[in-house]
């Protein structure tokens, strides 16, 4: 492929729901364009975006796929992306390399939840938004009805540019307002078409609403609207020079209707992106830090280079790959190029443009391109590859937290090294699955966006790695605490011949302030005890605090007073004031009216208001308090405290509850007592835990 300047490049992301037809829709491009011989398949697998073997199995994509071609001498960088709320950040991941967003929605299930996201998405990003009513073709597709639809989701400024003459099966004719012309597809697959004048009701459809696009687009620019007045409109020319500049002001937000799978109506939209889409220039500074962290403007004019890794993605042939956006300057093979986030100089190796699977190899790119090098060695998602004579970092992406957890389980012994391995190669590919291991709880724990998420972790592990893991509800960290105050006199006394041990600890404990931790003092007096056994005390102390008392977990908010005790000139010793200091406690802290204090979250639920009383009854019956509510937008933003024992899987119930539409972030808040019945069961467990032992 020849080399493409700035402004013939056009970046731009396919998002929207899960089967609103993305992948076919990137397909169907391809074709026009010559890159592939023909249409994939979702149902046989052969699509060019979902060729790993998770995506075939599961017929739904699952990674962001990075494709390009070329249409009427322009280059097309698109990014297919997956529609699944488990994998929408791979959207937000791949927006930022991008200069628009073209919006998939189907025509027969409408605005979904899916699109919302990818738009306010493509709006945090300040990229224009095109949107494809695909499926035009599907039975019960209607037009008005989900044209209607989109407006009330995205605004009045949404216009279609086709509008379907003959929509449902068969579906092939599309009338184009702005040329005014009724465009007839051929029904072999080929998107060819002819053209034809529209007549009777038809041409005054078509005169109607190119009048209404003219006033839209004259609207982005004040001569033009001096010469819509002066005029009373505006020749075919000035609109068509105005059409570029109304996309990037989104006074007007086009909407093409489509057939991806018969490969209706796909020329127009490339049509569009090619002589009026957003190209790197649109969008020719961005904002970044210098070395010393001060703001500084990146142009697309700066000779020295910088771009940003926005994806990692693992190929069978090559191993790790790294995707990224040229934002100045050309970087080429062999070029050495530091991190500015962590300071490692890093030698570009082969780059390439990619296809699916297919690779095709590049020497060079320049600003505003996209590509792809073979794995860097320091260099992780998110990192900015810079001159050295020039540091610059370029913006990152702030991604959601994880709201689902679960603990895992090996299913085999020795795997450990292993699943420790995949998880760590896991994050580096995807930011929003975490990891960590618990070494309170003797735990690993897993964290991604939903369910699916956490089940394609497992089949990769299993795919990639050859280990199988289960997954199991995380232990919750539950803390140990007093009531009142306890006192004790423990002696420890042991004669088994030779030397001895002997030590007698006197202790008062009492309930310090919550958050507090735990609070050790000696107030001896006279020669009872030598001070050198009041840090073998404390040992036994914490060591009690940490193994837990009631339930095994650990003790906080204490305060411990060894005040007296006894020793022995020979047998005293370090290991027995521990251990009578470690009895001491646990007899005093029985004696304080001990109880279990629970991990409570701060969730904060973003969702529609028809959903508001369902969502709320279910948080009370998690025993949950509500904090308040904010309204953004259309949205409601609900605030409330709910123990973490009663978070397990909460973003599944949420999305069943909402129809999807529902959104959580959890935060750990405090801790606050755990109500005397479920403390009992914990208990209960604890000790049943212990006697299977």
């Amino acid at each position: 492929m020849k080399s493409h300047p700035a402004n013939e490049l056009r970046n731009f992301a396919v998002v929207g729901h899960a089967a609103s037809g993305k992948t076919v829709l990137c397909d169907a491009m391809l074709f026009n364009c010559g890159a592939i011989n023909r249409i994939g398949s979702i149902a046989d697998g052969t699509t060019t975006s979902d060729y790993h073997p998770i995506e075939k199995e599961r017929g739904n994509s699952v990674h962001a796929t990075p494709l390009h071609a070329e249409w009427k001498d322009r280059k097309l960088n698109l990014i297919d992306t997956p529609g699944y709320l488990d994998f929408n950040p791979e959207a937000l991941g791949c927006m930022i390399a991008c200069d628009f967003a073209m919006i998939v929605v189907s025509a027969h299930d409408g605005v979904q939840v899916g699109a919302d996201i990818v738009w306010d998405f493509a709006t945090r990003f300040g990229i224009p938004k095109l949107i494809v009513l695909n499926h035009m073709d599907y039975e019960e597709a209607d037009f008005e009805l989900v044209v209607e639809e989109i407006r009330e989701h995205f605004g009045e400024r949404v216009f279609p540019i086709t509008i379907p003459q003959n929509p449902g099966p068969g579906f092939n004719q599309v009338l184009d307002v702005v040329e005014r012309q009724l465009i007839t597809y051929a029904t072999d697959g080929s998107g060819k078409s002819t053209a034809a004048e529209p007549e009777g009701d038809l041409k005054r459809l078509s005169d109607e609403q190119h009048a209404r696009f003219i006033e839209c687009v004259a609207e982005s620019d004040e001569s033009l609207i001096e010469k819509f007045f002066d005029q009373g409109g505006l020749s075919d020319d000035e609109m068509h020079s105005g059409m570029h500049r109304g996309f990037q002001e989104q006074s007007y937000i086009p909407l093409y209707v489509t057939s991806a799978t018969n490969n209706i109506g796909v020329t127009a939209v490339l049509d569009f992106v090619a002589r009026f889409g957003s190209s790197p220039i649109d969008r020719k500074t961005v904002a970044g830090k210098d070395a010393d962290g001060a703001d500084i403007e990146v142009s697309i004019d700066d000779d020295e280079p910088s771009a940003l890794v926005f994806k990692m993605i693992h190929e069978d042939q090559v191993g790790e790959l790294s995707l990224f956006r040229v934002y100045s300057g050309r970087i080429k093979s062999g070029d050495e190029l530091k991190n500015a986030a962590t300071g490692h100089s890093e030698r570009i190796g082969q780059m390439c443009l990619l296809n699916g699977r297919n690779r095709e190899s590049v020497d060079s790119l320049g600003a505003g391109d996209i590509g792809a090098v073979v794995k860097l060695k320091h260099t992780h998602t998110g990192n900015s590859l810079c001159s050295p004579a020039r540091v610059v970092r370029l913006p990152e992406v702030e991604y959601p937290k994880p709201n689902i957890h679960s603990a895992i389980r090996s299913r085999s012994r020795g795997d450990e090294d292993k699943v420790a391995e995949g998880l760590a190669m896991l994050h580096e590919e995807d930011p929003t699955f975490l990891h960590h291991v618990d070494s309170e709880l003797r735990q690993t724990v897993i964290s991604g966006q939903g369910e699916l998420h956490m089940q394609v972790v497992c089949d990769q592990l299993k795919r990639r790695f050859n280990v199988e893991i289960d997954l199991v509800e995380p232990r919750i960290p539950y803390r140990e605490t007093i009531r009142s105050s306890g006192e004790s006199r423990y002696r420890h006394k042991k004669q088994s011949g030779g030397a001895g041990q002997f030590a007698e600890v006197w202790m008062r404990i009492e309930p310090a302030e919550r958050d507090t931790g735990i609070e050790f003092k000696e107030s001896l007096v006279g020669q009872n005890v030598d001070r050198v056994f009041v840090p073998s005390v404390e040992k036994g102390v914490q060591a009690a605090c940490a193994e837990g008392i009631l339930a095994g977990y650990r003790v906080v908010d204490v305060k411990i007073v060894f005040y007296d005790g006894k020793m022995h000139p020979v047998d005293s010793k370090d290991v027995a004031f521990q251990i009578a200091g470690k009895h001491a406690f646990q007899e005093a802290f029985q004696q304080a009216r001990p109880l279990l204090l629970e991990p409570i979250y701060e969730i904060a639920v973003r969702i529609p208001e028809a959903f508001m009383g369902n969502v709320m009854g279910d948080i009370s019956g998690r025993r949950g308090k509500i904090l308040g509510m904010d309204t953004e937008g259309k949205l409601q933003t609900l605030r409330a405290h709910v123990p973490q024992r009663e978070l397990f899987h909460y973003s599944t119930v949420l999305r069943s509850l909402t129809g999807g539409r529902g959104l959580h972030e959890e935060n750990f808040s405090h801790y606050e007592e755990m109500p005397h019945d479920i403390a009992a069961k914990v208990i209960a467990a604890h000790k049943q835990m212990g006697q299977a032992d």
